[in-house]
C-alpha cells in the first residue's frame, strides 16, 4: 500500500475547530486519532468561510425539497444565494485537492448530507433536507464517496466508506501510470473479489468492459470503468455476498488443503454466516492458507487486505 496519505474533505468542526454557531466544536476522535493516521484532511466550514461570525445566530433550512432556502432562525434573513455562490466557487477550488471523499457534519443546514431538518411554511420540521453546501458538493463530485460522522459509528457503513476511499486512492495511482488497457486489466484483476463482495452483477459488467478494452478510446474506457466501480462500491456488502466470496476463495485450494483443513474453513465460514464470529475470523484463516501455499491469484487480491489492519474494521462486521 502506498505511503502517500489519502486526501479527504471534512467539516472543520469534526477536527476540533471551534467554528460552530455557539463557538463550540464536534471533535470526532475516530476521525482524528484513528483514521487520521492514514488521511490528510482538507477542512471546510461553509458558514465561517462565507463570512459569518462565531458565535452566530443559528441557521435552518425552510421550504420544500425542490426549493430549500437557508435562513437565520430568528431574524429570517435569507442567505441562500450568498451561500450558493460561495459553495459553487469552493467546489471548483476543491477540484485541485485530489480528494478521495468527504466526511460531513450530520444534521447541519449547510453540511448535512441527508435527513436535515427542513421546516415547512407552518414551521413544522421534517427530516428530508440536504445541507446546502453538501448538496452542491455531491452534485459537483457525483462519484466521490461521502459520509457523515454519525453514520460512521455504524461498523458496516464505516468499513464500506473506508474500503471505498482506499480503492479510489489505488485507482488514482493506477491512473497516474497512464490510461492503458494493461494498467486497467491489472487494477481490475487485483480488485475482482472486492468488487464481487459488493455486487456480483456489476462485477460481471466490469469484466465485459475490461474484455473490450482494446475497442474503446482510453478516456471513455477509464471513465466508464470508474463510474461502474463506484456504483458497485456504493452498494453495501452483506453476509451472504461475503460468504459467496469466501467460498470462491476456498475453491482455489482444492488440491492443497487436507480434508481436515477444508472442513475447518467450511466450519468457520458457517460460523460467520450465522453471525457467531466477525468477518476477520474466516479471512484470517484464508489469509494463512494464501501465504502458506503462495496462491498467485489470491496473493494479489486486494479483498484480503483492503485497508490497514490497524483500523480493525473487519473485527466488527
Amino acid at each position: 500500500m502506498s505511503e502517500e496519505k489519502i486526501r479527504l474533505g471534512i467539516s472543520s468542526c469534526l477536527l476540533g475547530e471551534k467554528v460552530r454557531f455557539d463557538g463550540s466544536h464536534k471533535l470526532d476522535r475516530f476521525l482524528t486519532e484513528t483514521l487520521g493516521r492514514y488521511v490528510d484532511y482538507v477542512p471546510v466550514c461553509p458558514e465561517v468561510e462565507v463570512g459569518l461570525p462565531t458565535p452566530r445566530e443559528t441557521l435552518r433550512l425552510v421550504g420544500t425539497l425542490d426549493n430549500q432556502r437557508l435562513v437565520f432562525s430568528k431574524s429570517g434573513e435569507d442567505i441562500t444565494e450568498r451561500m450558493t455562490a460561495w459553495a459553487q466557487q469552493r467546489v471548483k477550488a476543491l477540484e485541485k485537492e485530489n480528494l478521495c471523499g468527504f466526511v460531513f457534519k450530520s444534521k447541519s443546514p449547510s453540511s448535512g448530507m441527508e435527513r436535515v431538518r427542513l421546516y415547512d411554511r407552518n414551521g413544522v420540521p421534517n427530516k428530508t433536507g440536504v445541507g446546502l453546501f453538501a448538496r452542491i458538493f455531491m452534485e459537483h463530485f457525483p462519484l466521490l464517496p461521502v459520509e457523515e460522522e454519525g453514520r460512521l459509528h455504524d461498523p458496516r457503513l464505516r468499513e464500506n466508506f473506508i474500503e471505498t476511499i482506499f480503492a479510489l486512492k489505488r485507482w488514482r495511482e493506477a491512473l497516474s501510470k497512464g490510461q492503458t488497457a494493461g494498467n486497467l486489466v491489472d487494477y481490475h484483476t487485483r480488485h475482482k473479489l472486492l468488487i464481487m463482495s459488493h455486487s456480483p452483477d456489476i462485477y460481471r459488467q466490469l469484466g465485459k468492459l475490461v474484455a473490450a478494452a482494446g475497442k474503446l478510446p482510453p478516456d471513455q474506457l477509464y471513465q466508464d470503468y470508474l463510474a461502474l466501480l463506484m456504483k458497485a462500491l456504493h452498494l453495501r456488502t452483506t453476509t451472504a455476498k461475503q460468504v459467496n466470496v469466501l467460498q470462491h476463495i476456498l475453491g482455489y485450494f482444492k488440491k492443497q488443503l487436507s480434508a481436515d483443513e477444508k472442513q475447518e474453513v467450511i466450519s468457520v465460514i458457517e460460523s460467520y454466516r450465522n453471525k457467531q464470529v466477525p468477518l476477520v475470523v474466516p479471512l484470517t484463516l484464508l489469509n494463512h492458507f494464501v501465504r502458506k501455499y503462495q496462491q498467485p491469484y489470491l496473493l494479489q487480491q486486494v479483498y484480503l487486505n483492503p485497508h490497514p489492519v490497524e483500523l480493525k474494521l473487519r473485527n466488527h462486521v
